[in-house]
């Protein structure tokens, strides 16, 4: 039951995502505001993709700490085990721009909806430019009343393994001046990085308070960001880390 249902979820979201595609390029030609923009191709993919994880994977979701959304934009600290929250996170808070590898750009269909809901495409190789165009692109997504998720352990990682919290994010923050708001869950414990089998349950969502950028570095906020997360991993998912905690630098392979 388990192959059936990843199969045809695998068939369905190609198709939605194919779907989205078409309706970026169209977009484009319709709406010259960005935020309208991205309101009008998000909507669409997100309840598709909402509505196919919980009906056909029976992966639900149940969000901890709702009352600590910000009402202004801010940047989002996540976790990162899944293409689960990619989506998961679209669904809970206000519209947002994700930091991705500009490659996923050039894809066909996909990279077309990437680019018209004003995506933040930065190119891996740049080394220390990179962080600028998290800045750059950052600060204007930002005044455009998108939030912005960054996943700062760079990569997807796996339920109980800790990786490196690279700054990027919480610089971001302290430029634009816009609190940070940590997020943890369990996303991965049912849907495994590059595995193509997914597993029923329920995604456990935790939002922590904002972080105030006001009068600490950006070192500062990365800490109490990645120390709330991963206190809020242990107290929520203590079976994780039975046998010690792990570490993980991460590859890239996904966002910075």
């Amino acid at each position: 039951m388990i192959f059936i249902r990843s199969t045809l979820f695998l068939v369905l979201s190609c198709l939605a995502t194919v779907y989205t595609g078409l309706q970026g390029i169209l977009s484009l030609c319709i709406f010259a505001k960005p935020l309208t923009r991205h309101r009008w191709v998000t909507r669409g993919w997100i309840c598709m993709m909402m509505w196919l994880s919980r009906h056909i994977l029976d992966i639900r979701f149940r969000v901890i700490g709702r009352e600590n959304i910000p009402a202004g934009p801010a940047v989002i600290l996540s976790k990162h085990q899944s293409a689960w929250e990619t989506f998961g996170l679209q669904a809970i808070f206000p519209p947002l721009s994700f930091i991705l590898k500009r490659e996923l750009l050039w894809v066909p269909f996909l990279g077309w909806g990437l680019a018209s809901i004003r995506s933040i495409a930065i190119d891996r190789k740049a080394g220390k430019n990179a962080l600028s165009q998290v800045v750059e692109q950052g600060r204007e997504r930002l005044k455009e009343g998108l939030w912005v998720a960054v996943f700062p352990e760079g990569t997807r990682v796996a339920p109980g393994v800790r990786g490196r919290f690279r700054p990027g994010g919480a610089f971001l923050a302290k430029r634009a001046g816009v609190a940070v708001v940590p997020v943890a869950h369990n996303a991965g414990d049912f849907w495994r990085r590059k595995a193509f089998l997914k597993r029923p349950g329920e995604v456990i969502v935790s939002i922590g308070p904002p972080i105030e950028v006001k009068g600490l570095k950006a070192e500062e906020v990365n800490r109490r960001s990645q120390e709330w997360i991963e206190n809020e991993m242990t107290r929520l998912f203590p079976h994780h880390f039975q046998d010690g905690e792990q570490e993980q630098a991460g590859d890239d392979e996904d966002v910075t």
